[in-house]
């Protein structure tokens, strides 16, 4: 391989030829956008569920145990998915800066 260099993440494989293409910055964005909508969905759905959970622990005191486990199970995918989010923000923001930059729209003041 010559000088040529190939960023490949774990989720975005460049196909062959894909590297000339212009990029669509306004759809990057939407991307991003609808991603960090996704995160937020997940994150209020596995909160609500934990919050489910220990009510259930409280109702019944048999099965305690196991309802507390599935409460830190989903507090801690609510976490997970709020990071997700929490990282799509940043990406969305980085995307409408980059069509900004893209478009001759970036001033500094």
């Amino acid at each position: 391989m010559s000088e040529e260099k190939h960023h490949h993440s774990l989720f975005n494989h460049h196909k062959d030829g894909d590297e000339n293409k212009p990029v669509d910055y306004e759809k990057e964005e939407k991307s991003h956008k609808h991603k960090e909508h996704l995160g937020e969905l997940g994150t209020v759905a596995a909160g609500a569920f934990a919050l489910h959970e220990k009510h259930k622990a409280k109702k019944d005191p048999e099965h305690a145990h196991k309802h507390k486990l599935e409460e830190e199970i989903a507090a801690a995918a609510a976490v997970g998915t709020g990071g997700y989010a929490f990282h799509e923000h940043h990406e969305k923001k980085e995307a409408k800066e980059e069509r900004k930059e893209h478009d001759g729209k970036h001033h500094l003041f």
